[in-house]
Formats: structure tokens, C-alpha cells, sequence
């Protein structure tokens, strides 16, 4: 293997790192705060209106997954390139 190559796919796995504990602890976050909820939502009463996740938390899981899945895709693409090396 070349030493760009090697290079490159050093970088990719840098970049892959990183996007994936960020999915992983993305996902964790979501899995608490829906058990927190579903655990709130038993303890009232029938008649009371459904609770929901606020807007800046789901919009925190979202741009957690948005970044995460970029940062997979953008080391799949440099980890692509090195093999055209």
C-alpha cells in the first residue's frame, strides 16, 4: 500500500471515529429521553393531554444524526479515494 493511501484512509478512519460515537451517543440520548417521557406520560392522569419531546431536543437529535451520518459518508468517500490511488 502507497503512503497516500495509507494516509488517506488514516484520515477516514479519523473522520469515522468520531461520526460514529456521535450516532451512538446521539441514539443513547434519544432512548433516555423517550423512557423519561414515556415514564412521565404514566404517572398523569387520562384525561390530561399527551407530553411530547420539547423542539430543541428533537432538533439536537437531529443535527446529532445530520453530522453523525456526514461524518460516516464523508470518511466512506475518503476511504474510496485512497483505493483509486
Amino acid at each position: 500500500m502507497s503512503l497516500p493511501a495509507l494516509l488517506l484512509n488514516t484520515t477516514a478512519l479519523l473522520i469515522a471515529c468520531p461520526g460514529a460515537g456521535l450516532l451512538f451517543v446521539t441514539r443513547l440520548r434519544e432512548q433516555r429521553a423517550m423512557a423519561r417521557l414515556a415514564a412521565q406520560s404514566e404517572e398523569r392522569a387520562i384525561d390530561q393531554p399527551m407530553l411530547f419531546l420539547d423542539v430543541r431536543t428533537e432538533r439536537s437529535h437531529r443535527l446529532g444524526y445530520r453530522i453523525g451520518f456526514a461524518c460516516l459518508s464523508l470518511a466512506l468517500v475518503v476511504s474510496w479515494l485512497s483505493t483509486q490511488l
